[in-house]
């Protein structure tokens, strides 16, 4: 990596600053289990929380905190959340609490614009390069119907739009071709199914390009065949936060435990009753098995609702009891 690289874009600020510009009052207003979620700042920690919660304010509040109290530098901050939407707020949020030192927080956005910078820096570990290409989703079924042709493959009743949400579903579960359980394969064209990936990612390599999937799926590869950086990326994330955690698949899990497994500071805020995007192979059992992947983790609740009157609370109260997966 060369020193125009570094992950180091400027000074730290110092708490002393800090203090001047906002002092402790970021903590004021928060409620007791809220300013709990704040400073517990060691060692794994997951928040559960519904909508109106005020989870957002925990997590911008907890990473001004790290900042203000010397913790950790802005790019020692691993941030991570669903759209841009969200992590444009959550940069507004903390701008505000700490002013511009946030400008530092070069790793706040969703995980795939997070993963898509650690894949430009190591694109060649898995044989692209740097300046690669992400393909859209008419180019990756034009792609498709060239393969399916070549296999002489009725696209008309294998289309390529099946097959591309094929190899999206496996990409999400951390599947490359070589790990894909026989009985998917079998699911498409009369057991072609891993043959057709496997061409479908030989071709992507050659035109150094890769589909949204694959941003993901090329950190799990090299962060598992190449330990050493997989261990610099453990130096550099001292703190990692994770917004919407029950919407995380099982790709995206698998890359933050994996990032996660050294220092272990890491803070998850989800809802246990509630994935909105089952459709991106969301698996909320992700919070269900927190706690057993970080041993002696804490636990918080954020159960004061500062959104929704009784009445709604109550029904959505008796809709949830019947949940029978938790």
């Amino acid at each position: 990596m060369s020193s125009s690289d570094s992950f180091d874009p400027a000074p730290a600020p110092r708490v002393s600053d800090l203090a001047r510009v906002r002092g402790p009052d970021y903590l004021e207003g928060l409620n007791p289990e809220q300013r709990a979620a704040v400073e517990a700042t060691e060692g794994p920690v997951l928040v559960l929380a519904g909508a109106g919660t005020g989870k957002t304010r925990v997590l911008t509040t907890r990473l001004a905190h790290i900042l203000a109290t010397g913790r950790a530098k802005p790019w020692e901050l691993l941030s991570v959340t669903f759209t841009n939407k969200a992590a444009k707020e959550m940069r507004e949020r903390i701008t505000h609490i700490i002013g511009p030192q946030a400008e530092g927080l070069r790793w706040l956005g969703t995980f795939h614009a997070i993963a898509a910078q650690i894949l430009r820096r190591h694109a060649e570990l898995v044989g692209l390069k740097s300046n690669y290409t992400i393909l859209d989703t008419d180019d990756q079924e034009r792609l498709i119907k060239q393969l399916l042709e070549a296999e002489n493959v009725d696209a008309k009743r294998w289309t390529p739009k099946t097959l591309a949400g094929l190899i999206d579903h496996w990409k999400n579960r951390g599947w490359t071709p070589e790990k894909l359980p026989p009985a998917e394969g079998a699911h498409f064209a009369n057991n072609k199914g891993q043959k057709l990936y496997q061409a479908y990612q030989d071709r992507l390599k050659v035109l150094n390009a890769c589909d949204f999937g694959d941003l993901l799926l090329h950190n799990l590869t090299i962060f598992l065949g190449h330990p050493d950086v997989l261990a610099d990326y453990h130096e550099r994330f001292r703190y990692i936060l994770v917004d919407e955690y029950q919407d995380t698949n099982i790709a995206q899990y698998l890359w933050l435990r994996l990032l996660a497994q050294k220092r272990q500071n890491v803070c998850c805020v989800g809802d246990d009753d509630q994935s909105i995007y089952g459709w991106r192979g969301a698996e909320v059992d992700n919070i269900l098995r927190f706690e057993r992947d970080f041993p002696g983790a804490t636990v918080i609740r954020l159960e004061r609702n500062y959104r929704s009157t009784s009445h709604i609370l109550a029904a959505a109260s008796g809709l949830i009891a019947a949940n029978k997966g938790r």
